[in-house]
């Protein structure tokens, strides 16, 4: 799931940023909401998740403009202020959830995998191909009743491939998918993390599975059944 994380304070901003990259999100984080607003027009994103006071525009506008936008993925807001009136602001204002200061990491991290059930873009909490399952919940990979606890960038990978089967997908593609904004991937970036994936997946002797399209890229080609 791709988000898109507004908070100003560097403090609070790395600790939510690594716990949702952890949970295998790909996450988008910025500091102010003028860069905000710039990417919610470039990018689809499946949640995102607003601090309320923010330099340049607060994340009660953000919202405003965001569903203006005709988007609608959900929305949590995160803010200090608690007070009834507050949340029923922020839920005026097009959030659907609210999450008040200080974070706790294990509440919100059972937030944004509820919320991910409003997304437009949810398929369910598994992915499933030719018989392969991936748990999104847990970053796990069943395949003949034999499990696979996944690191959060290959199941990234896993997970993009397996929304596109049988589907060639460029080196330029994957980058755009995969990688956080501001991130400069180098240039054998995507080639070393399909390696890394296809070393976890021989465990399941289903390395094969990801073929190479020279020139290309790379797609998921399951055996047929």
């Amino acid at each position: 799931m791709r988000i898109l994380l507004v908070e100003d304070d560097p403090e609070q901003l790395e600790p939510l940023h690594a716990a949702l990259t952890r949970s295998g999100h790909i996450v988008d984080a910025v500091e102010d909401g003028i860069n905000a607003r710039w990417l919610i027009g470039e990018k689809d994103y499946d949640l995102l998740i607003l601090d309320w006071m923010l330099p340049g525009e607060d994340g009660i506008i953000l919202c405003r403009h965001y569903r203006k936008m005709g988007k609608s993925s959900p929305v949590l807001m995160l803010t200090a202020k608690d007070t009834t009136t507050d949340k029923v602001t922020g839920l005026d204002a097009g959030a659907d959830d609210y999450l008040v200061k200080p974070v706790d990491l294990e509440e919100l991290l059972a937030r944004v995998r509820a919320l991910r059930r409003r997304s437009p873009l949810w398929c369910g909490d598994s992915l499933e191909v030719n018989g392969l399952l991936l748990y999104l919940d847990t970053m796990c990979l069943e395949w003949n009743d034999q499990q696979l606890k996944l690191k959060s960038r290959d199941f990234q990978l896993l997970e993009y491939l397996m929304r596109h089967p049988r589907q060639v997908l460029t080196r330029d593609q994957i980058e755009q998918a995969l990688w956080e904004w501001g991130e400069e991937p180098e240039s054998n970036a995507v080639v070393a993390r399909v390696k890394r994936l296809r070393q976890r997946l021989r465990e399941l002797g289903i390395d094969t599975w990801i073929e190479t399209v020279y020139g290309t890229g790379y797609r998921l080609e399951p055996p047929s059944l």
